[in-house]
């Protein structure tokens, strides 16, 4: 049995198909059918079975993928170990987080280690909470910014790191874009600008409509902080974000405006796999990030 036949076993189950892990691979089709059908006769099991354009673990299949991840990754792993053992500031920390934390708060702490640890390299990974959990736990990604944080999750642990206010975001020319604050009640009657469903900003700005006693009307959807700033900048809703998406990258930007009732706050946690050890420079990063959220970060 060889590596390259796990790993292209691998590949293929992820992607349930042969012709898309070929083209991942940068190796022909027919090699990676080669070896898959190689590492069958091997092994004396069939691995896929044919469903449509795509292929499928067989129920043996499922039971000898959980191992050849497992293989694998203890072989990144012990790689890692090495190189670590050779030079502790040489690495990659492989960094996952929401979208609304991709302008200012990573390149923020990202800076900060590097100078700290200028040959560390970093690998980055964007998703919707959900994704990142699964990110963590399946050791794809060795730490996530993620929120709101998993109260109850045995495959994942971590902490929160910090705690952000969500401000009113109006039209310039919105009658109520001059207060200090006010009450989200009073955007009762407004089309709101909203993250597309599965993002959990989505949710906190509905649940808090909730308890202010009103539905949003939803009238636009977006993915990105971007969308939702211009969409409101342009006259096309209200809607609320957090502090850090509140920078300016453009020249269309809203009214921001503070909530006095209810007070909307998001938690940020940092979270990792449970019950594994972080190769070194992870866990420098890990502390670091720690340190900096406790001692040194300040909004601005």
């Amino acid at each position: 049995m060889e590596l390259r036949q796990l790993q292209y076993f691998v590949k293929v189950a992820k992607l349930q198909h042969v012709t898309k892990a070929a083209e991942v691979l940068h190796v022909a089709q027919s090699a990676v059918s080669r070896q898959i059908h190689r590492l069958e006769e091997e092994l004396g099991v069939r691995l896929f079975m044919q469903k449509g354009r795509n292929v499928q673990l067989t129920a043996v299949g499922q039971l000898f993928l959980r191992r050849a991840e497992s293989l694998l990754t203890d072989l990144d792993r012990a790689v890692m170990e090495i190189h670590e053992f050779l030079d502790p500031e040489v690495g990659e920390i492989r960094l996952g987080f929401p979208h609304s934390h991709g302008y200012h708060l990573v390149p923020r702490v990202v800076a900060a280690f590097r100078k700290l640890h200028p040959n560390v390299k970093f690998r980055f990974r964007q998703g919707m909470s959900a994704s990142l959990i699964k990110d963590v736990a399946e050791s794809e990604v060795d730490l996530a910014f993620i929120s709101p944080f998993p109260e109850k999750n045995d495959l994942v642990t971590g902490e929160i790191i910090l705690t952000e206010e969500l401000f009113a975001i109006l039209p310039d020319n919105h009658p109520l874009a001059m207060e200090v604050a006010i009450d989200l009640e009073q955007l009762k009657d407004e089309t709101f600008v909203l993250f597309s469903p599965g993002y959990s900003l989505r949710s906190l700005v509905w649940e808090a409509c909730l308890a202010a006693g009103f539905t949003p009307k939803i009238g636009f959807e977006g993915e990105e902080t971007d969308t939702i700033r211009g969409l409101v900048s342009a006259g096309m809703g209200v809607s609320l974000l957090p502090e850090m998406a509140l920078y300016q990258t453009s020249s269309m930007m809203p009214a921001v405006v503070k909530v006095r009732h209810p007070h909307v706050i998001r938690n940020v946690g940092l979270i990792r796999r449970n019950g594994i050890k972080l190769p070194t420079i992870v866990q420098m990063f890990h502390a670091f990030l720690l340190d900096y959220f406790k001692n040194e970060y300040t909004p601005r």
